[in-house]
């Protein structure tokens, strides 16, 4: 019983925080006083960004780009892990066609691993099952952590992924023993108090408070 009513909870307390966005919006369109602090709410809901601590593995989704790079970079020149973990994700009809040819060519994957050595790197893992999805991703890395018994990992994300990002490792760590820490871009060109004055922030915010929004109506408890 105190579990439904959690749920309930819950999910009463994201529908509240949605109905608060739309009246806001509402408000910050009749007041413009308020329409910059109610806009970056929204853009901060997408938003987790943890502390770094001392970690054995930075994890690196392919999709955090060139920016999650210098970010992994970065934190490794810092002292919080000496261990870059990339995580690739599959490759497309297109890719898979020039493979089928022969037909050289440098994979995504391949760029950041590079641009990881480049930026003084050394330790690059590649994984070497490719994921496609964040659900698939993050059973797949928590899976690697409990084979090899990493016992820390720093997960760099796009910050209007973060959020989302931390949720999904939550649910797949389980019975995990591995300690996870959600680490939000500071390279990534989603900024969450500025998002409304580019057409690409727009388009970013509006589809990534969608999914999270859809994650946290199918897995109140997150």
């Amino acid at each position: 019983m105190m579990k439904v009513m959690n749920v309930r909870w819950r999910r009463s307390r994201w529908l509240g925080a949605i109905a608060f966005v739309i009246a806001g919006a509402g408000v910050a369109a009749a007041v413009p006083a308020v329409r910059h602090a109610v806009l970056r709410a929204a853009g901060r809901a997408l938003v987790v960004d943890e502390p770094a601590e001392p970690v054995d593995v930075i994890a690196l989704p392919q999709w955090a780009g060139a920016g999650g790079a210098v970010d992994a970079a970065d934190l490794v020149r810092r002292g919080i892990s000496r261990r870059v973990m990339l995580l690739p994700e599959r490759t497309g009809p297109a890719e898979q066609e020039l493979l089928r040819r022969g037909v050289s060519f440098q994979t995504e994957a391949a760029r950041l691993e590079r641009l990881l050595r480049d930026l003084g790197v050394a330790d690059v893992d590649v994984s070497a099952g490719p994921a496609a999805g964040t659900e698939d991703e993050s059973r797949a890395l928590l899976s690697w952590c409990d084979e090899r018994r990493v016992r820390s990992i720093l997960v760099i994300s796009g910050p209007d992924h973060s959020r989302r990002v931390r949720r999904v490792l939550r649910r797949a760590r389980g019975n995990s023993a591995t300690k996870v820490l959600v680490r939000a871009s500071r390279y990534s060109p989603f900024d969450p108090d500025r998002w409304w004055t580019t057409r690409d922030g727009v388009r970013t915010e509006i589809v990534e408070l969608e999914k999270l929004l859809l994650d946290v109506a199918r897995h109140p408890i997150g």
